[in-house]
């Protein structure tokens, strides 16, 4: 299997500093204005000269350690109660303070460019910003970069929750933090670590993909990318662009819209290269101590017309619940909350059923759910046809916080929508059972069904396999669906499309899982 190759200089540089300290430092994690989390031992490190003693203070307690061969030290705080804002002190041969410190819950908020989606540009960005101001939600930007090794540390911000530090924030975190606060009323951290168009393998450590034969094709795929790169370069910058800058100048002579810019040949420090993005930007936060963690991800990975470069939505089934464990076993807290967000409708709407690679991934995304303490919330009514990134992040953001309200946190809130459980044939029609029912089925009025007396997004397939469009009804808690010319039903899929045509919710308001009761080969899954 391929191995990284040797890092860049940029990379040995802050490593190489970490281990020659002379004086006592602190990693970038821990700055003025963080939460420390709540109701467990806390993880406090950095550097020093090797042998150097270290004493952490903090909230009456003091812990000291002895900076080992390398110069890294830590100490752990045990858990610290208080409610109002205390300092940090960090004694060696200098002396560090933290201020404006606060005990809360801390989330990591990750994925791709849903989750780096700003509260500025969500719906009724302007107002929410303006409304911004709550200082005891603080916001961790961790910076964008790219390693093919992993980093010990990178320079995060923390700041209080204004509108000035709020607006380019993660709106989906936002939202879900201050749902969070306000009721729970405790100090919540929110570290924002994201970045647009990347795949789960990129945020994967590469000791639990690179001895996968499945991934073998991706890492291949990487290794030819990178040797032909320095040709590819040339051609890009010697033709391409110049090419391109033609094509622009016509078009404004013309009056006509601007041609894309061409993108750049990838090369090995590609945010996309396989745990480029676990390297630089979730390994130097490890061992912060978390309560959980969200993710909005999945588009880089369901192949709509995408690069070779990733791994598909079938191989996600697999991929993606690897990546959680990989998070869970190296932060060492144990199988700690995960919540995700299932992918959004998108593109054109359904005008038939069809086969569907972003039905594909979200049905994956819904498997992950076997693992222990995860959640999903899901955003098939919230999408856009033409915009892959839709603006109603309120909605994703709140139906996080419900999942962690409900599981997390043990309040009695619904935060699931109805899920199929079972199905029988009676005739030529076929009875469906669902769990997180609440008070009952409904239908509700979307974007795409905006008429709620018509139960919508059903479909059914004899033994032919050709799929049909249903009819559904809600009879109690349970669903009848049939269809003319269907005689002997044998399997239902529910909001099976790219953008499906859907209403069912249950009485919280809360909409159905798309499901299927096949096990008939999907357009993603291997060929034997």
């Amino acid at each position: 299997m391929l191995r990284y190759m040797l890092p860049s200089l940029l990379v040995l540089l802050p490593l190489t500093a970490m281990m020659v300290h002379a004086d006592v430092t602190l990693n970038g994690m821990f700055k003025d204005n963080m939460v420390l989390q709540r109701g467990m031992q806390v993880p406090v490190w950095g550097w020093a000269a090797p042998g150097e003693q270290v004493t952490v203070t903090a909230a009456g307690q003091a812990q000291t350690a002895t900076a080992d061969a390398d110069g890294k030290w830590m100490v752990r705080l045990d858990p610290i109660e208080l409610q109002e804002p205390f300092s940090v002190t960090v004694s060696g041969n200098k002396e560090i303070v933290l201020q404006n410190v606060v005990m809360g819950d801390v989330w990591i908020c990750s994925g791709q460019s849903n989750m780096a989606f700003t509260l500025a540009t969500a719906v009724n960005g302007a107002e929410e910003v303006a409304a911004a101001n709550y200082p005891l939600i603080r916001l961790c930007q961790v910076p964008r970069v790219t390693s093919e090794e992993p980093l010990d540390e990178v320079n995060p911000t923390w700041s209080e929750c204004m509108p000035e530090s709020a607006k380019g924030f993660s709106a989906v975190g936002y939202f879900f933090g201050r749902k969070l606060h306000q009721e729970l009323g405790v100090p919540i951290g929110l570290i924002s670590t994201n970045w647009g168009g990347t795949p789960a393998e990129a945020w994967t450590s590469a000791e639990r993909l690179q001895d996968d034969p499945d991934y073998a094709p991706v890492y291949e795929w990487w290794a030819k990318t990178i040797a032909a790169y320095p040709a590819a370069l040339e051609t890009y910058q010697n033709q391409t662009i110049p090419a391109w800058e033609a094509k622009c100048e016509a078009a404004r002579a013309a009056g006509t819209p601007l041609p894309a810019k061409p993108a750049a040949p990838m090369n090995e420090n590609n945010p996309r290269r396989p745990s480029n993005l676990y390297n630089s930007m979730i390994h130097p936060l490890i061992p912060y101590a978390i309560k959980g963690a969200i993710w909005y991800q999945g588009e880089s990975n369901a192949h709509l017309g995408g690069p070779a470069a990733t791994s598909g939505a079938w191989q996600y089934r697999e991929l993606f619940p690897t990546m959680i464990a990989d998070w869970r076993e190296r932060w060492g807290q144990g199988d700690f909350p995960f919540a995700w967000v299932s992918l959004a409708n998108y593109r054109a709407v359904a005008t038939g059923p069809e086969e569907s690679q972003w039905a594909e991934l979200r049905e994956s995304q819904t498997l992950t759910l076997a693992l222990p303490n995860t959640g999903q919330a899901l955003a098939i009514d919230v999408g856009e046809a033409n915009d892959i990134h839709p603006k109603d992040k309120q909605t994703v953001g709140h139906r996080l916080a419900l999942w962690a309200l409900d599981e997390v946190y043990d309040r009695d809130v619904v935060s699931q929508g109805p899920t199929y459980q079972a199905m029988q044939i009676q005739g030529n029609r076929v009875r469906l059972s669902f769990a997180n029912v609440a008070e009952g089925l409904r239908t509700q009025a979307t974007v795409n069904a905006p008429d709620p007396a018509v139960l919508r997004g059903f479909q059914v397939a004899g033994e032919d396999r050709a799929w049909v469009w249903a009819q559904a009804q809600i009879d109690g808690d349970e669903v009848l669906v049939w269809a003319d010319g269907v005689t002997q039903p044998v399997a239902v899929r529910y909001a099976w499309a790219n953008n499906p045509i859907a209403n069912l919710y249950n009485s919280a308001g809360l909409p159905a899982v798309p499901f299927r009761t096949d096990d008939w080969p999907l357009t993603s899954q291997p060929t034997e």
